[in-house]
């Protein structure tokens, strides 16, 4: 990187006309549309090339297991492909199991949610209500909770319902970055979640030291930008789960063989993507998610333990983007 970023800048038209297209497509038409790259069908893509830079062991179903606790299933070692138009993108398709996926899940919902560490956007308005004994906000008695605003002449209390429902669309883990300045605060950060640090470090190049868990339902939207306030050019890894997003990247004013550096991805559950190289550094973002796409044996999550919650994750896309902060 020539030089600091401007974490404000705007983005090309030309990618910004990528996203108009696909945020206003029918969610009909994504599965006719050629220019979207589908993470189910990357070994038949003109668009995609198995990787010769990154590979993955067998020993990673011992980071599963190790992560899950229990045996893992899964037979064959993922195959990594490479994004040609965008140089330095690397998709993971179908990376983590089932249990993996599950654990992400609950670990991060059940477990980091309800640490007082972990800032959200609802913090931003609201004087945020913890669950007693720090127990997860989908239970029993976490029910009756009240979040009450800031400015009242502005915002209203919302209920643990609205919360988990609507009002909750993201959580910072480790480093928490301030998403009106753009910045991370000055001090040393708070620890990132060490069981999900180890999964990351042990599949990813990169350390695991900041990360974002997006929560989207159909009709909602991340509008383009870079991920530029590191103190580092380290790769990015991003994590899908639950419905289908339509994700969009490219680089700025660059060409290649007189094509664009743009491409649309697929990105389904259990899929991983790696920003790295001159990729790490694109503009990005989800302009749709697919109604009606969580996999089936996802959709009752948080499952019977929790049964008011019994399906929350049937209309829900979670993202966990995790990033290293410094050298």
């Amino acid at each position: 990187m020539a030089g600091p970023l401007d974490a404000h800048a705007k983005p090309p038209d030309f990618i910004r006309q990528v996203y108009k297209h696909y945020q206003k497509l029918n969610p009909r038409a994504v599965d006719q549309d050629d220019g979207v790259i589908d993470t189910l069908n990357l070994q038949n893509s003109s668009h995609a090339t198995p990787s010769s830079l990154l590979h993955l062991s067998a020993e990673i179903r011992q980071t599963f297991a190790g992560f899950a606790g229990c045996q893992i299933d899964q037979a064959d070692v993922p195959q990594i492909y490479s994004i040609n138009a965008v140089p330095g993108l690397f998709v993971y398709p179908s990376l983590f199991p089932q249990e993996v996926q599950l654990q992400i899940l609950a670990k991060s919902f059940h477990r980091d949610l309800s640490n007082e560490d972990h800032q959200t956007n609802v913090h931003m308005f609201h004087g945020v209500t913890y669950p007693p004994g720090h127990r997860s906000y989908f239970d029993e008695q976490a029910k009756n909770l009240s979040f009450e605003p800031r400015d009242p002449t502005v915002h209203k209390s919302i209920t643990t319902q609205q919360y988990l429902t609507k009002k909750l669309r993201w959580m910072t883990l480790g480093g928490q970055y301030d998403w009106t300045n753009k910045v991370y605060p000055d001090g040393p950060p708070p620890p990132f979640p060490p069981d999900i640090k180890r999964l990351i470090e042990d599949i990813f190049p990169m350390k695991a030291e900041a990360a974002i868990v997006n929560l989207y339902s159909p009709g909602d939207t991340l509008s383009l930008h870079r991920d530029v306030s590191e103190e580092c050019n380290q790769p990015l890894v991003s994590i899908s789960l639950g419905c289908d997003g339509i994700f969009t990247i490219g680089l700025d004013g660059e060409e290649q063989d007189g094509i664009p550096k743009v491409a649309t991805l697929r990105l389904r559950s259990g899929d991983a993507v790696l920003m790295s190289g001159e990729s790490r550094y694109a503009w990005h973002s989800v302009p749709k998610v697919l109604e009606g796409t969580c996999p089936e044996w996802m959709q009752n999550w948080p499952g019977d333990e929790y049964e008011e919650w019994k399906g929350w994750m049937e209309r829900k896309r979670i993202n966990l983007n995790v990033r290293q902060m410094f050298d």
